[in-house]
């Protein structure tokens, strides 16, 4: 949004309640929820940034998105659940629902954060999103929170298990690895026992010299798969 001059104008913190039907009563509350730190720097009159409630929202979010999954996945395994949690209150997805909401458009930023495109950038619209959880969870309590929450995770859920279901886990996490500019993993098999027609191999799989996980296996290709696997859940992915 930009005024005559080109220059952007921000979001009220009326509008952004509106256009989204959030159930605010204290709008200084949401106002503080947009409020970045850097624009306190510029405007000695605004008196708190958003830090204390992105820490409460985060710690709402993990409730809300838990139970939403405990409820939806009956049968679930506990570890299969807290990645599938994880995976939803990360910042790269939080950054995601933040703009499926234009939640940039709505937040105070000092001229240093605008100009250098903080606006779109996944963590500042994590912190603030859950900045916002967090007001409203003290405004209008847990109800409307999960009312505002819910319609994000059913599509972020199903588009999670197919990315997870449709790539093995070789493949991630080497991708995961080198996006750091590292060589690949690498695989060594440590240990096999058993008679030759079945033979059972584990498998070590590094990120240089760094152990990432372990795997067994009746071939070497489905150890280094495990192995592959307990690394991602080592590293949260």
């Amino acid at each position: 949004m930009t005024n005559r001059l080109g220059e952007f104008q921000t979001e009220s913190p009326q509008n952004f309640s509106d256009r989204l039907n959030l159930p605010f009563q204290n709008l200084h509350l949401l106002s503080r929820a947009l409020t970045h730190r850097s624009y306190l720097n510029e405007h000695p009159e605004a008196l708190e940034d958003n830090e204390r409630l992105e820490f409460l929202g985060d710690a709402v979010l993990d409730y809300v998105v838990g139970t939403w999954l405990y409820n939806h996945f009956p049968e679930m395994a506990e570890g299969d659940l807290t990645r599938l949690r994880a995976a939803l209150v990360k910042t790269s997805q939080l950054g995601e629902f933040g703009r499926q909401i234009e939640l940039g458009n709505a937040l105070r930023l000092g001229r240093g954060e605008e100009e250098n495109g903080g606006r779109n950038r996944s963590a500042m619209l994590c912190g603030a999103f859950e900045a916002v959880v967090g007001a409203l969870c003290l405004d209008s309590g847990m109800d409307a929170v999960e009312e505002f929450i819910h319609p994000f995770l059913g599509k972020a859920v199903k588009e999670i298990i197919q990315l997870q279901a449709d790539r093995d886990p070789k493949s991630t996490l080497q991708e995961i690895i080198q996006t750091g500019g590292k060589p690949a993993p690498r695989y060594e098999v440590v240990h096999d026992a058993g008679p030759d027609h079945a033979k059972i191999f584990e498998v070590h799989v590094f990120d240089e010299e760094t152990l990432l996980g372990k795997g067994n296996g009746s071939s070497k290709r489905e150890a280094s798969m495990a192995a592959a696997r307990d690394a991602l859940r080592r590293l949260d992915v």
